[in-house]
């Protein structure tokens, strides 16, 4: 599918309630504040970024919301329901699936397995009847492997299918690890830095996957570095820095913002325009 310039497409994200809420979300380790009163929502249906130097914070949030780490303060809700000391198994059933920083994938492995292995979430076969092969788990276990294949297809794999993991490259890898964390089934699909180690066309072809799976109802939030790939593929941006939120908004804006461009670029503020600080104080209480 070619990639048609941002301004030209047509946003599809007609619900702007949010899937996912942030307010106020702190976390210390000691004395080193990690996230310092983040908030800030991501809206049904879109492709959300969160950006900001190595150090800002930004793993540190995604494993807040999926329970692998609990905030000190502040809430964390999904779809209005508060994720607050949920375990992460129970919010992964809940609906959010994650990749992380790090490949992460299982040795000895196919990619088919792989991606059957992020189907069992769903599955409702009890292990006894899985032990004994009855004729309902070999049918839970064929439509589990049909979705796995189909998946594989969606992140153009399908032809690696029955390659082992560590057969594949970096690149690849990353691709397997997307279609295991959608054999879930997610609402909201958690994405940590998932185009690191790719190059420019392999990163598009991400960025396309995700406007696919959005334009499907899918909700996706993605750590990312990739300014090139935000700014193409994000509908909405929140920068971080020292564990603060820095500003949020378009990822035009994001990029434009002083305080982004000296964390980003270290290039130091310079005092505004007239004009604009008239806009800002215009925002400022509009």
């Amino acid at each position: 599918m070619a990639h048609s310039p941002r301004s030209a497409r047509c946003s599809p994200v007609s619900d702007t309630r949010p899937i996912l809420a942030l307010t106020g979300v702190a976390k210390s380790f000691g004395g080193v504040h990690a996230v310092s009163d983040i908030s800030f929502d991501i809206a049904h249906g879109s492709v959300a970024g969160l950006m900001g130097p190595n150090g800002a914070g930004k793993t540190t949030v995604i494993n807040l919301i999926t329970g692998l780490l609990q905030h000190d303060t502040g809430r964390i809700s999904l779809d209005g329901a508060d994720l607050s000391g949920s375990p992460p198994q129970e919010i992964a059933r809940l609906g959010i699936a994650r990749t992380y920083q790090n490949v992460r994938l299982f040795s000895g492995m196919t990619s088919l397995e792989q991606v059957v292995a992020g189907g069992f979430l769903r599955r409702s076969t009890s292990m006894l009847a899985s032990f004994f092969g009855t004729s309902s788990a070999r049918q839970a276990m064929k439509r589990t492997q049909d979705e796995a294949l189909a998946l594989l297809e969606r992140v153009g794999m399908a032809d690696r299918a029955n390659v082992l993991a560590e057969a594949l490259s970096y690149g690849e890898q990353r691709r397997i690890e997307i279609a295991r964390a959608l054999g879930s089934h997610p609402k909201l699909l958690l994405l940590d830095e998932p185009t690191a180690g790719m190059n420019a066309a392999e990163s598009q072809m991400i960025g396309r996957l995700l406007h696919e799976l959005r334009d499907g109802g899918l909700s996706i939030l993605m750590v990312e570095h990739n300014i090139r790939l935000v700014s193409d593929f994000c509908d909405h941006v929140a920068v971080m820095n020292f564990g603060r939120k820095l500003t949020e908004g378009t990822p035009a804006a994001c990029l434009a913002h002083p305080e982004v461009q000296e964390a980003y670029f270290g290039r130091k503020r310079t005092p505004p325009s007239e004009s604009e600080s008239h806009a800002q104080r215009a925002r400022a209480h509009g």
